[in-house]
């Protein structure tokens, strides 16, 4: 399935909502919503406060249910794409007399994890290692080969696909990142590598946006990444769960510029496997559903590699195989609280 954290307007506000993505055309089904209608139309009783326990109205939510939760939702999405024609399901009302359905272009999509409980960042690439170590003039530490390291990002500030990256005001030098995220299904501690894959939910496309000059001094200090990195990681522009991506070790990765390749890899370059890393991170620490996990980034996958260095105005599109388009468009300040930019017809709204 793919998975998204959508936003709908009603008279009485705005509402985050758990959609499942469905293609040719493109629709979003509210997942809890929906399984309500199924429930109630099956005679369950109590349709709504059921579907709320079994598929909540959050990614988070969803994922914390565990296997059944997301055994229940793929079923619901069998028996919709089955069973219903969607041009004309667009007209179904909920058990509150809500809509099941909704077009892609009707809705906003958020980031589709709103809410991790945490994000780590890993630095699994080499090549990447390696090119950054030479821009310094220096050789990839022998410490890197033994250990997958890692940093702690700010989890409350991911942005969604098509939100604005607030140039923040204190950098020249900002960055983006072509990365892989995976997210954790279960909870677990000491997890051994052979088994790691089965506590992984899903994967996306990350972009862990980095102030570079800000980064470099930080890190000089030999504490950080912190304001380097803190203020916008984009995740999306949905989950995709891991049933669907048989082998993430091969994986084509573009980043483009206004339009323009400036990057390609694979995801399968990493010295670092995801089972490697989630038993390093599980080792005497417990791991949550939902929590994060980036790759790093892909050998020459960012400008500080290329030495070339993004702009506002720019969009910022990455695309990985099987996970979708990721785009973002950087703005100043300025732009941003007015409201300026317009793309597509949508207007942008500012990260909160």
């Amino acid at each position: 399935m793919k998975l998204v954290t959508f936003e709908v307007s009603t008279p009485v506000g705005r509402f985050q909502r758990l959609g499942a993505l469905l293609q040719n055309p493109e629709y979003i089904l509210d997942l809890n919503a929906t399984y309500a209608w199924i429930l109630d139309k099956n005679g369950i009783d109590a349709p709504r406060r059921m579907a709320d326990a079994v598929i909540p109205s959050s990614m988070r939510g969803l994922i914390e249910g565990g296997d059944y939760s997301l055994a229940e939702a793929q079923k619901v999405v069998r028996h919709v794409v089955s069973s219903w024609n969607l041009q004309e399901a667009i007209r179904f009302k909920g058990t509150n007399s809500e809509n099941l359905l909704f077009p892609r272009s009707n809705v906003r999509l958020l980031s589709p994890l709103p809410n991790p409980n945490s994000l780590r960042d890993f630095l699994a690439f080499e090549a990447h290692t390696k090119r950054g170590y030479e821009r310094r003039g220096q050789q990839i530490p022998e410490q890197w080969y033994k250990l997958p390291v890692y940093y702690k990002g700010n989890h409350r500030s991911l942005i969604g696909p098509d939100e604005p990256v607030i140039w923040p005001r204190y950098t020249q030098k900002l960055d983006y990142e072509l990365e892989l995220a995976c997210i954790i299904g279960k909870k677990g501690r000491d997890i051994p590598e052979a088994e790691a894959e089965n506590y992984i939910f899903g994967y996306a496309i990350l972009n862990d946006f980095s102030a570079r000059d800000i980064q470099m001094e930080e890190m000089i200090c030999r504490l950080g990444p912190a304001k380097g990195k803190d203020f916008a990681t984009a995740l999306g522009p949905y989950i995709v769960t891991a049933d669907e991506i048989p082998d993430p070790r091969n994986l084509k990765m573009i980043a483009r510029i206004n339009g323009e390749v400036w990057s390609e890899g694979n995801s399968g370059t990493s010295h670092w496997t995801w089972p490697q890393m989630i038993a390093h991170v599980s080792n005497e620490e417990d791991l949550y559903p939902s929590d994060i996990l980036g790759s790093g980034t892909v050998g020459g996958g960012c400008g500080y590699e290329l030495d070339r260095w993004i702009q506002p105005g720019d969009t910022v599109e990455l695309e990985i195989e099987g996970l979708g388009k990721l785009r973002n468009l950087i703005v100043t300040h300025e732009q941003a609280h007015r409201n300026l930019i317009e793309p597509e017809g949508q207007k942008y709204v500012p990260a909160s």
